[in-house]
Parts: C-alpha cells; sequence; structure tokens
C-alpha cells in the first residue's frame, strides 16, 4: 500500500523509462482551506493521462486541460489558483481557499530516468529523501532527509517525500483494531502480525497488512528502520517476546509491549536472558502508552496512538 505521492513518483519512473515527456506538479504552498496539503503531487503525461491528486475537483480538470492544449511553456513554472473569490468559486475550491503550484516538465533523458530510478530505490529502501526544486533552472537534486515540512524559498522548493512510517502490531485483537483505527488517520502504513490461524477471520479493516508469519520474521523484513513502529499487544508472551526480542535489536524509533507493570518485570527479565543488552532492553515502552487511566481497549489503544504521535515528532 503506497502513499499518493509514492504512486506518483514510481509512476514517474516507469513513463520516463518508456520515453514518455511527463509533467510533475507539486503544492508549494496552500492558504485557507485547500483539500490538499502542501506537497502534495499530481503526475501528467499525454499519453498515459494523470496519477495523483491537487484537489480532486476542478483545479485539476483546468490544469490537465491546459496541459492537454500545450499552454506551458517548457520549462519550470509557477502557477496560483484560487487567489480571487470568483476564480475560487468558478474552480469549487473551499472558501478562502488558494494554492500555489510548481510544474516541471521532465523529458525522457539517461539523466532524468536514472534519477527516478534513484527515487524508486530510496523508496524500496524505505528511505526518506528531499527533493529540491531550483525554481529558476528546474534543476532537482535528491538527499537523503528525515520527515520535514515543504519549503519554498525565492530560489527553491524542497519536498520531502519518503515513505509513510510504518506500524507493526503484533496480535489481532480488540485494541490492535482500536489502534490501527486511530492511527490510520495519522499517515501510518499499518501492519498486523498474528501467526494464529483464524487470527484474521472477523478483522474490520481493509486498509491494513495482514500478516500470519512469526512475528521476528515480520519484524525483519518490514518494521526495523527508523520510520518504523513496533507494538506487541497479543498477551502470549511467546508471541510478544519473540516480536520485541527481534525489534530491540533494530532501529525503529518506537517499540512497546502491552501488560501490566507486573507482566513488564517478569517480561524485562525474560529479555535479559534473550542476550540483550540493558541499552537494547531500555528502548522498551512498556507498560505502553500515555498513563491515562486507560483501562478499556478504546482506551488502551487511545493512549499507545497518543504516545506514537508524542515519540514520532521527537525522533523526526
Amino acid at each position: 500500500m503506497h502513499s499518493t505521492n509514492e504512486t506518483v513518483l514510481r509512476e514517474l519512473a516507469q513513463r520516463l523509462q518508456q520515453g514518455e515527456h511527463c509533467w510533475l506538479i507539486s503544492i508549494t504552498s496552500t492558504w485557507g482551506s485547500s483539500p490538499r496539503p502542501a506537497g502534495s503531487l499530481l503526475l501528467w503525461s499525454e499519453h498515459n493521462g494523470a496519477v495523483g491528486s491537487l484537489s480532486g475537483g476542478c483545479v485539476e480538470d483546468n490544469l490537465l486541460e491546459a496541459l492537454a492544449q500545450g499552454q506551458f511553456s517548457s520549462h519550470v513554472q509557477q502557477q496560483r489558483y484560487g487567489i480571487s473569490a470568483e476564480e475560487a468559486s468558478r474552480l469549487r475550491l473551499p472558501c478562502g481557499g488558494a494554492m500555489e503550484l510548481l510544474l516541471e516538465p521532465i523529458a525522457a533523458t539517461p539523466e532524468h530516468q536514472q534519477q527516478a530510478q534513484h527515487i524508486v530505490a530510496l523508496l524500496d529502501d524505505h528511505q526518506g529523501f528531499t527533493r529540491s526544486t531550483d525554481l529558476t533552472s528546474g534543476h532537482v537534486e535528491i538527499t537523503p532527509a528525515k520527515p520535514h515540512k515543504p519549503e519554498l524559498s525565492q530560489t527553491q522548493f524542497n519536498n520531502y517525500l519518503g515513505p509513510r512510517f510504518r506500524l507493526l502490531l503484533v496480535g489481532a485483537n480488540q485494541v490492535a483494531e482500536y489502534l490501527a483505527e486511530f492511527t490510520h488517520p495519522l499517515d501510518f502504513d499499518i501492519f498486523v502480525c498474528d501467526p494464529r490461524p483464524n487470527a484474521f477471520d472477523h478483522w474490520p479493516h481493509p486498509f491494513t497488512h495482514n500478516l500470519q508469519d512469526m512475528p521476528d520474521d515480520v519484524v525483519r523484513a518490514w518494521a526495523s528502520d527508523p520510520l518504523c513502529a513496533i507494538v506487541t499487544l497479543s498477551h502470549d508472551p511467546r508471541v510478544d517476546d519473540m516480536a520485541l526480542m527481534e525489534a530491540l535489536t533494530t532501529n525503529a524509533f518506537y517499540i512497546g509491549a502491552m501488560g501490566s507493570k507486573r507482566t513488564t518485570e517478569a517480561r524485562i527479565q525474560r529479555l535479559q536472558q534473550l542476550d540483550l543488552n540493558n541499552e537494547q532492553i531500555a528502548k522498551l515502552h512498556a507498560p505502553v502508552g500515555l498513563d491515562i487511566g486507560s483501562k478499556t481497549p478504546a482506551e488502551i489503544a487511545l493512549s499507545i496512538a497518543a504516545h506514537l504521535l508524542q515519540q514520532r515528532g521527537k525522533a523526526h
């Protein structure tokens, strides 16, 4: 499951490889009630049309029609929509909304093809990066980066375009259901691991990746880098400990385990016997979540989601 921007970037690489001349359009700034945030991408080429989203409405229709008619010159340029009340109404932007766009023509040259493939490789490795565009020359540079807000200056647009944060939940129970529901709108790409044969028979969420593999294998394959969070929720020490003994050796920015203080003390003793050192064990948030006096599955999930959001901000 890719984010919209990641889908656009992968499609750009594919179209350039096929020899298509493309336009990449970025939202650089927004004012008022803009439907899509700054940093959002849209890709267009004559043969395969558009991928991505800027407004979901008439801004896109107006822009794509202008591209198809060749109304834009073949160099990087900025375009504003919804500045006047008349234009906002005509283009069906929300009341007071406006946006500024950066239009980049990208020819299928070896240089552009190579750069697009480099971006795909970074996405495959789950690495974040900044795509910096010179507003005069159109020259683009790709540099490794932690997540940041889009930055527009008089000379350059810097857009973070890395992969989404990934959340691995171990145990497909009611707390996991609520936690997936709460964190999905926070832009986490959610994986749920439970090796039990019928674990997902009644799982309610279509947006999660559901895996019935062993949790240590899932951690190694899907949740080992600094953009990942891992939370064990299964209530089965054999399952949770298997995930934790692997997770605590990774660079995941958040590792948590559900359980009481007494359960946590016993868990730490077991982890110490599994050749994990004190520094690794100290990365464990247990009992997991913020201390808000939570008792019910929904309250526990809410406390974990809030703590995840807090720690994500500190780490990135």
